[in-house]
């Protein structure tokens, strides 16, 4: 990492949370490039081949190897990581978007995906299957929604976390501006407030 950079960035390793749809992997990836830090997406050491998750314990170990260095971003909400990134962490980033952007936003990632069949973590890819399923992640959506944003807000109180800078941002206008005064030379790119 440039010298100038690490001495004036106040973040160093940062976890960015939120619910389906609302840009963590725009943001942690453009976070990562101007730290010049690596991206760690949590669903690329979660999912294997086939939509296979991985073993827990296969998962926690892989995690605390990519975690080993000083500097990085991490995106994703797998509570059952929180313990190893929050400990490492310095800051969390929350964005908690209103429900209907993030719902339009999932929609056209969702759409797109499936017709342009790209390829995801391990070769996988999103089908119709499982669009309409019982596992649907617009079911998934509508479920957790009010779950995570209260969820969140109660974990930003508890006293084993007083030592992370939580940044609460509720929309993408005030991302962009958060990031426009703390990387103040950087251009960000339109994808962070697209609505």
């Amino acid at each position: 990492m440039p010298e100038s950079l690490s001495s004036s960035c106040p973040y160093q390793r940062i976890h960015v949370v939120g619910v389906t749809g609302s840009g963590k992997t725009t943001l942690a990836r453009e976070l990562a490039a101007r730290l010049h830090a690596p991206h760690i997406e949590l669903d690329a050491l979660h999912w294997g081949p086939e939509w296979t998750p991985a073993p827990d314990d296969t998962f926690r170990q892989h995690l605390r190897e990519v975690l080993a260095g000083d500097c990085w971003v991490v995106d994703g909400n797998y509570s059952k990581m929180r313990d190893i990134v929050w400990a490492q962490a310095d800051t969390v980033i929350w964005l908690d978007y209103p429900f209907v952007l993030v719902f339009w936003r999932l929609i056209r990632r969702t759409w797109r995906r499936v017709f342009l069949q790209q390829s995801l973590w391990n070769e996988n890819r999103e089908g119709w299957r499982q669009v309409f399923s019982r596992d649907s992640i617009f079911l998934w959506q509508l479920r957790s929604f009010g779950k995570k944003r209260r969820h969140y807000l109660a974990l930003i109180q508890q006293p084993e976390n007083a030592h992370l800078a939580f940044i609460h941002l509720t929309s993408p206008q005030q991302t962009t501006t958060w990031l426009q005064s703390t990387f103040p030379s950087e251009e960000w790119p339109g994808a962070l407030i697209q609505t």
